[in-house]
């Protein structure tokens, strides 16, 4: 408060500090960031900054690469981004490039037809064509095959895939979302990863960053553990 009668300049020192002890607040201020699988909690700039990226991308179309230590929440990223944004009424279809052979995951991303392969006694539609104006999050990117890599670009490139036996292409329409522990940029140079594919998955890249990077964090995590759990 003031007293009269007072002095301009002593207004104007008072709204100054006002204004910078506003600012204290709002920057210390724990953001949360919560989808149907998990939330996201931070008051370091690191995760400020991730927060405001993974709202402002929400709002496009373009692919997203995610990258990231193992552990860090990738996959609660990809989902915030899709439930934040227009396509949270659309699929969310996730495939972990890492844990499938290369057949199968082929077979998951494009589809197959019947009698495509022993076993295939009904065809399937693959998550590609599924997403049908959704997101495709494709986890551990790094770890697809290189043949497979190929396959995938044109896709990408084409907007349409061709399921394993058939001879028709169908159109699609899903936005792709990948992400990985590896470093890609390292990978393309020892030829382990298409550099045109990299390009194209790259648009727009997420770094996350380990807890060990935002040790201010830690209090803050504790507490909403206790609360929690309690």
């Amino acid at each position: 408060y003031l007293t009269k009668p007072f002095k301009n300049d002593d207004l104007l020192l008072l709204l100054e500090r006002t204004v910078e002890n506003l600012g204290l607040i709002t920057k210390n201020e724990p953001v949360r960031l919560r989808s149907s699988h998990g939330e996201f909690l931070g008051a370091t700039p690191p995760m400020q900054e991730l927060f405001r990226l993974i709202l402002k991308v929400s709002e496009n179309h373009y692919p997203v690469l995610i990258v990231g230590e193992s552990g860090t929440g990738k996959e609660l990223v990809a989902r915030a981004i899709h439930e934040s944004g227009p396509l949270r009424d659309k699929p969310f279809l996730p495939v972990d490039c890492s844990a499938l052979v290369p057949t199968l995951i082929e077979s998951e991303l494009f589809g197959y037809v019947r009698g495509a392969f022993t076993g295939a006694m009904q065809p399937k539609q693959g998550l590609l064509e599924a997403a049908n104006g959704g997101i495709v999050f494709l986890d551990e990117i790094g770890e697809l095959p290189v043949d497979l890599q190929a396959k995938l670009l044109r896709a990408l490139q084409e907007r349409e895939v061709k399921p394993v036996g058939s001879t028709r292409r169908i159109r699609f329409d899903a936005r792709i979302i990948a992400a990985t522990n590896r470093d890609l940029e390292s990978a393309v140079e020892q030829r382990a990863f298409r550099q045109d594919l990299y390009f194209r998955l790259n648009v727009v890249t997420l770094k996350l960053p380990p807890l060990r990077a935002r040790k201010l964090d830690i209090p803050l995590l504790a507490e909403h553990f206790l609360d929690k759990f309690a």
